[in-house]
């Protein structure tokens, strides 16, 4: 198993987020050290927004350990790497688990989650984006996902990127009981998600209505992987 120096954790959904804790258990037996920088609340679907003209404030919630930034996922990294860390920078960036998938190349520009891990990696720092595909049907069990993305990792951090690159990995939802999945590389879904409006009352708002679920694909990219059962890994390259 290799081992790291120093491992920088960061999210999407908050530096309360359940999945940020899960990843910071799973991934300690990967490194000396763990340091978390995550947004002080929930950013999701937010992109590749940084703040560049206000203030950003970055408050300790454990000494030398973790940190929320009042900011977006890919403002934390910038944080990380330009201040909080910048005399000893990591040696790979995690960012997740999310709460929900991140499939396809729709999702890769949409996602805080994925634009975290894309921010380490215009830094040259390898970096995954760790996210959980959601059924509505099923409850979800953070300490299966937990093992999932520990066997995902586990694998990853073997294997070499190219300067400018990243994972991105979306752990399946699958039922209690269900066998372990495996982990395959594939392409992301070309195929849009599916965007669909209605009104509850005419002349009212429009609402987003569109299933996740159902969204197409060709039979063989990640959307199919995760749909199907097993961990879809993409090799994302700026």
């Amino acid at each position: 198993m290799r081992r790291f120096r120093r491992l920088l954790l960061t999210n999407d959904d908050g530096i309360h987020a359940e999945g940020l804790a899960v990843l910071e258990r799973v991934c300690a037996p990967f490194a000396d050290e763990i340091i978390t920088v995550a947004p002080a609340e929930p950013a999701s679907q937010v992109g590749h927004r940084v703040t560049t003209h206000e203030p950003v404030t970055v408050a300790e919630h454990a000494p030398g350990r973790r940190y929320a930034v009042h900011g977006s996922p890919a403002d934390c990294v910038r944080v990380a790497l330009k201040s909080l860390l910048h005399d000893t920078p990591p040696d790979f960036v995690v960012s997740g688990i999310n709460h929900g998938g991140n499939l396809g190349r729709h999702d890769l520009y949409i996602s805080g989650t994925v634009a975290a891990a894309r921010e380490a990696a215009f830094h040259g720092v390898p970096a995954a984006a760790v996210s959980h595909f959601l059924r509505r049907e099923l409850p979800l069990d953070w300490e299966a996902a937990g093992e999932r993305a520990r066997f995902a990792l586990e694998q990853l951090f073997g294997e070499p990127l190219s300067d400018g690159e990243l994972w991105n990995i979306n752990l399946p939802h699958l039922p209690p009981g269900a066998g372990a999945p495996g982990v395959r590389h594939c392409e992301p879904e070309r195929h849009p998600l599916e965007v669909r409006f209605e009104r509850e009352s005419e002349g009212g708002p429009l609402l987003y209505t569109g299933r996740y679920h159902h969204r197409k694909h060709n039979g063989t990219s990640d959307v199919a992987v995760c749909f199907g059962g097993d961990i879809a890994v993409t090799r994302v390259a700026l």
